[in-house]
């Protein structure tokens, strides 16, 4: 199987450590990550399935960034902003999604509001103790992005 934390130049092995104790923690995890929402590049990465290839994972990240920062969600703020006169800008914190066999939860890192962690799982996974998992991740996974020098966005209270 090849995994992403097997390539050190594309993503952290620290934060990839910190990805994989979460994961394995998490009752029906497949995957876990953390992405910059403005490159949507990897920061780190945990998985435990072989189809997860780096175009797989570049393609959950791309996807998770566009559920944010999307030119749709940002026309809709606008749109939003204009009808309310009150300033609608980064408003989404957290997105869950279902297909066929996963529920992928999404959520901003509430201190680094460029980062977004995504935890896919199968279908058979508690919702509570998934978001539960996600929420929490935070306290292990924002410590290690300060040290990685990744420095929390300037607009931690964007509204």
């Amino acid at each position: 199987m090849e995994d992403v934390a097997s390539h050190p130049d594309l993503t952290s092995p620290e934060l990839n450590a910190v990805m994989r104790e979460i994961l394995d923690q998490t009752e029906g995890g497949l995957g876990l990550a953390v992405a910059d929402i403005t490159s949507a590049r990897l920061l780190g990465v945990a998985h435990n399935i072989p189809y997860f290839n780096q175009g797989y994972l570049d393609a959950v990240a791309a996807g998770a960034v566009s559920m944010f920062r999307g030119a749709e969600v940002q026309h809709i703020e606008g749109l939003l902003t204009d009808l309310s006169g009150v300033v609608h800008r980064k408003t989404i914190d957290e997105v869950q999604m279902t297909t066929h066999r996963t529920i992928h939860f999404m959520m901003v890192l509430p201190n680094h509001r460029n980062s977004v962690v995504v935890l896919i799982t199968d279908r058979r996974t508690s919702l509570g103790m998934a978001w539960s998992m996600v929420r929490g991740s935070s306290l292990r996974i924002e410590p290690v992005l300060e040290s990685l020098g990744i420095d929390p966005a300037d607009d931690a209270n964007p509204q």
